[in-house]
């Protein structure tokens, strides 16, 4: 496995890539890697004959109230499950010569980007598609494996992505569950057990849509009201958004087409924000 920091000698490698006809996957992350990255990687290997993982806390993708320098690093343990995983080039860019000083381009969805965790966060998506399309520039893969779990940020990114010719498929994994239902990111080593009780209402309430739908219910008014009400009984949360959308434009949907329709949930456990999806 190959590791490398230069812009210059990633570019350098993927022209190699592309002259002896290999394909490439890229995954990328912030680091910190787990579970749920795992299974992108796993993805990865059976889609391309290359893997390569970024691991590139971007900045733009922190609004002014985040704390950037909070968000956990840890290298050698994401290296060494990247060699385990068998991934062929780990990607780890630092900030300052992906973003060097005097740097003002951006790259800027405008539709789905706005609603949901874009009313909330409404410069993250900038940051997130400025970050991306640098990365799928500098590595020109064939392949950018994505997790269900953010499913706007997967939607932006395979928008932003057709509307500019960048030539990657975006193939997205299904979310990775801990053994109680909890969504796996590197926000759930934040929350204390009473947090972590409080957090599972989100799945329970994403259950119980799966449920009502499979009985029959279309209608997004009363899956939405059910699930809301369910998170109400909880002390410690607080709910930012439970939302019906069409899956690729973020769109409210007037009736649940079954597996064309999302329900996702936004929700701060005290001061961690959790989120999570199902496709109904």
């Amino acid at each position: 496995m190959q590791n490398i920091e230069s812009v210059q000698e990633m570019r350098s490698l993927a022209a190699q890539f592309k002259q002896a006809g290999k394909s490439v996957a890229l995954v990328s992350t912030s680091g910190a890697l787990h579970a749920g990255h795992a299974a992108l990687i796993t993805l990865a290997k059976s889609r391309a004959d290359v893997v390569v993982v970024s691991l590139f806390a971007n900045p733009l993708a922190f609004g002014p109230s985040e704390n950037f320098a909070r968000y956990p690093r840890t290298p050698e343990a994401d290296i060494l499950m990247c060699q385990e995983l068998k991934a062929d080039v780990v990607f780890r860019p630092a900030a300052e010569e992906m973003f060097p000083r005097g740097y003002s381009t951006y790259v800027t969805e405008e539709a789905v980007s706005k609603p949901l965790c874009g009313v909330s966060r409404p410069s993250h998506f900038r940051g997130v598609t400025t970050g991306i399309a640098k990365l799928v520039t500098i590595v020109r893969p064939e392949i950018l494996v994505m997790g269900q779990r953010d499913a706007q940020q997967v939607a932006v990114v395979r928008k932003m992505i057709a509307d500019l010719c960048l030539g990657a498929e975006v193939v997205v994994a299904p979310t990775v569950r801990e053994a109680d239902g909890l969504a796996v990111t590197v926000r759930n080593r934040d929350l204390t057990p009473r947090q972590r009780q409080e957090a599972l209402s989100i799945y329970a309430a994403l259950q119980r849509a799966q449920e009502m739908v499979a009985q029959g219910t279309r209608s997004p008014d009363r899956i939405i009201a059910e699930a809301t009400h369910l998170l109400g009984q909880r002390r410690m949360l607080r709910v930012i958004y439970v939302l019906m959308v069409d899956p690729n434009t973020m769109e409210p949907m007037r009736e649940v087409v079954p597996g064309k329709t999302l329900l996702a949930i936004a929700a701060w456990v005290e001061e961690v924000r959790v989120i999570d999806n199902v496709l109904l």
